[in-house]
């Protein structure tokens, strides 16, 4: 369907299809297609689609097109799983609605100060996205209001499930006025998410969009097996060594697209970023540049890079490799267009081996294995650009001005062309030396000893994903990585908490990765956690204000002691709960 129909005759408003139009998008993925024409229909619908696939798209576009201009109230609802979720999809319903006119949407998560939300929501939005956590904390605030909710979303259902959210969900659902339309998107349907969308859903018609995941035959697939401190290194030298008109540059997360575009610009690259703080004038600006030649390198995140369209780009770098392959196609996709050839390298750590093989596997393409560019790759390489530059130089250029000076030189000087040139040409590549082959040593592949198991969790006796077992105590040791420090939370099993409840609460109010969330143990009156020791100190303070089970977290370093009535075994002395984090300390065994 979506190969024959178009965003307009789907009957969506023209401000919309104009808006859609100019950010690259010519034809409906699948499940707007089929989406699209239910939700603006005002019918419930029941999505099931990877990610990757247009659901945003999906639920934004329709649900703009009923919203009443008139009505400062908040008339959207979207649920999101992540703080980035959140605000990748509220900036996708402000680049929907540019045409728009008083249009105004407001991204509601954790980390945020609640100042500023509660200015914000009382200037008045027709559209909310958020967190579950900071949505129903707001709501139990009372500042705000859903009874004039025409729709609510579910975005990524599963997910909030795995993160430990579908309480909430529930609760914020049963919050919402009865005639309300309801969307739920969700990559798998298990029991827990089908039960919400029969309770809540009114006559929806499931929409299940099977995924087509592909590779780009005129692709050249290879990655590259490193540790995380490598990577720039890692980076520098494919961007020296590989042969490429245009490249863009893959990370996770905004503050990466800052930090590693400042280190490439540094290093003298013309590069920019990408990412989702940039408005939409900023990303077609940045786009332009990189069309014209007066940009080499995007280093982008995911979102930031949707409808990305330009020829010039022949090499991706996934710096970190995605967590789904439907990403890691869009990604690659990026270059190979026009019918050029193009290259995609993924940089993989070995604790990442079970997403590489994951991605393989989808796409039903091997991804080789490559060898950096040595340093003597490098040092040819710029050998042979200074040559070409040089050959147009005197291609191109009248040089009559300095083949006086060079003769006027010669004889004062009194030496050879030869050592003029020689000394001319050390001068002239001093910014970027020609010969380096020394100074790229080779880097090590990393040993594989952190590799995890790839069987699911419940065939190796692990433990299962957070948020899909009831509270058992404490949970399987893991083994972690680098030092960390042991912390007290004032919420226990006597408030309803569950290990899947604190995992999400810290994910999305202190931006920590759940990875990084160490072994959980839960007591009657309150939990520890392990995280990583050199939390930066403002996080820390922001901890101790956020709410789990409407108990606020106060967290502490542990001490090791326990007040009545729980019981568990000392591990020694330790600062007073509330002291300074101490120096970090490797965890227990």
């Amino acid at each position: 369907m979506s190969d024959t129909v178009s965003f307009s005759q789907l009957m969506l408003p023209e401000a919309i299809v104009r808006a859609v139009t100019e950010l690259g998008y010519e034809t409906p993925s699948p499940i707007q297609a089929a989406a699209i024409p239910k939700l603006l229909a005002g019918e419930d619908v029941l999505g099931q689609a990877q990610t990757g696939t247009g659901k945003t798209g999906a639920f934004a576009l329709p649900l703009l097109a009923r919203l009443d201009p008139a009505q400062n109230d908040p008339q959207i609802l979207v649920l999101a799983p992540t703080r980035e979720l959140a605000i990748q999809v509220a900036e996708a319903f402000q680049a929907y609605a540019r045409y728009m006119p008083a249009f105004h949407v407001l991204p509601l998560y954790g980390g945020q100060s609640y100042t500023n939300q509660l200015k914000s929501l009382k200037r008045g939005s027709q559209v909310i996205v958020g967190t579950p956590g900071r949505i129903l904390d707001h709501l139990d605030r009372g500042t705000l209001k859903l009874d004039k909710l025409r729709a609510i979303v579910l975005d990524e259902a599963d997910e909030m499930l795995r993160m430990g959210f579908i309480d909430d969900v529930q609760t914020i659902m049963d919050a919402t006025p009865a005639g309300r339309q309801v969307a739920m998107f969700s990559a798998t349907m298990p029991p827990q998410i089908r039960a919400i969308a029969q309770k809540h859903l009114k006559d929806a018609e499931e929409i299940k969009i099977a995924s087509k995941t592909s590779t780009v035959e005129r692709i050249k697939q290879s990655y590259v097996m490193l540790d995380g401190n490598q990577k720039l290194d890692a980076l520098t030298r494919v961007l020296e060594g590989e042969e490429y008109d245009a490249s863009i540059v893959f990370v996770r997360t905004k503050s990466a697209t800052e930090e590693i575009a400042e280190k490439l610009g540094a290093r003298g690259y013309a590069v920019a970023c990408l990412n989702g703080d940039m408005n939409q004038a900023h990303r077609e600006l940045t786009i332009r540049k990189m069309k014209a030649n007066q940009l080499d390198i995007i280093v982008a995140t995911d979102v930031a890079a949707r409808g990305l369209d330009v020829e010039r780009i022949s090499l991706v770098v996934n710096y970190d490799i995605p967590y789904d392959s439907e990403a890691y196609v869009h990604r690659i996709g990026r270059t190979g267009r026009a019918g050029r050839e193009g290259k995609a390298i993924l940089f993989v750590s070995p604790r990442e081996r079970r997403l590489l093989r994951t991605i393989e596997h989808a796409t039903k393409q091997p991804i080789e294995k490559m060898s950096l560019p040595s340093g003597q790759v490098i040092e040819q390489r710029r050998i042979e650009s200074f040559r070409e530059q040089l050959a147009q130089t005197i291609e191109t250029q009248n040089l009559s001005f300095f083949q006086d000076l060079i003769n006027d030189w010669r004889e004062k000087i009194d030496t050879t062309e030869n050592d003029l040139a020689a000394a001319l040409l050390y001068l002239a590549q001093k910014d970027q030396p020609l010969n380096v082959a020394s100074q790229f040593p080779e880097i090590r592949e990393p040993h594989a000893r952190g590799e995890r198991d790839d069987r699911p969790r419940r065939e190796r006796g692990d433990r299962p994903e957070r948020g899909e077992r009831p509270d058992r105590g404490p949970r399987q040791r893991r083994e972690m990585k680098g030092d960390y420090q042991t912390y007290r939370i004032e919420v226990g099993k006597e408030h309803g908490v569950r290990a899947g409840d604190i995992v999400g609460a810290i994910a999305n109010e202190a931006n920590i990765d759940s990875q990084f969330i160490g072994n959980i143990k839960l007591f009657d009156h309150f939990s520890t956690v392990e995280l990583p020791a050199a939390i930066p100190n403002e996080i820390f303070q922001h901890l101790k204000k956020v709410y789990v089970r409407k108990q606020k977290l106060n967290i502490t370093v542990d001490s090791g002691a326990a007040p009545a009535g729980d019981r568990r075994p000392s591990n020694g002395p330790g600062p007073r709960p509330g002291a300074a984090p101490r120096a970090p300390r490797k965890p227990r065994d």
